[in-house]
């Protein structure tokens, strides 16, 4: 089930609200044009299907955001572990280069098909993080600044969605902000 907490950007220590409840959820986000969403899962082993039919399995909600949104391309971003170290040294390229603030000129449109992910976004004077799980569609509005935590040890499989053909570009902001507040791993500790 999704986790929302939001902070103030000076205290991120202080939380303002923590919470579950999925209509509370989407209320505080649509209040800046960001869509929750959450589509029925097809399998319960999304992680043991390739890209293809994974896919494949959801052909009818994603040719449906397709559509509502204008979408070119979609693809699926995955990790799961293994016990190499080369899948170490993976993971965390990965992770290191989606922890800086960014922001996009385009929606940022993800569904967690298996696993979970933390999406941090900077609006305003607040910082919301939300913790998107299995079955959660989210989608931020171009020009939001966020970062991506998928933790120590990523383990999800996501769509993603993109108007252009050269898919993700980040404009990062220099700003140092995300590494004072809590990451994936944090926030599942504190309780899920």
């Amino acid at each position: 089930m999704t986790l929302l907490q939001i902070m103030p950007e000076d205290a991120p220590r202080k939380v303002l609200l923590r919470t579950r409840d999925d209509k509370e959820i989407t209320r505080e986000l649509a209040s800046y044009g960001i869509t929750l969403r959450h589509w029925p899962l097809r399998t319960d082993d999304s992680a043991a299907l390739d890209d293809q039919t994974l896919l494949n399995l959801y052909r009818e909600e994603i040719e449906e955001v397709c559509t509502q949104d204008s979408m070119k391309l979609v693809d699926v971003a995955r990790l799961h572990p293994a016990p190499t170290e080369e899948w170490r040294e993976r993971a965390a390229k990965a992770r290191s280069t989606f922890l800086e603030e960014h922001r996009h000129s385009e929606d940022e449109v993800r569904f967690f098909a298996h696993g979970c992910g933390l999406f941090t976004l900077h609006l305003g004077d607040r910082v919301f993080a939300v913790l998107c799980e299995a079955g959660d569609l989210l989608s931020v509005p171009a020009g939001v600044l966020h970062w991506f935590d998928m933790g120590e040890r990523p383990d999800f499989a996501a769509i993603r969605f993109f108007r252009e053909e050269d898919g993700w570009v980040g404009d990062f902001s220099g700003a140092p902000l995300a590494r004072r507040f809590p990451g994936l791993d944090d926030l599942t500790r504190s309780g899920r």
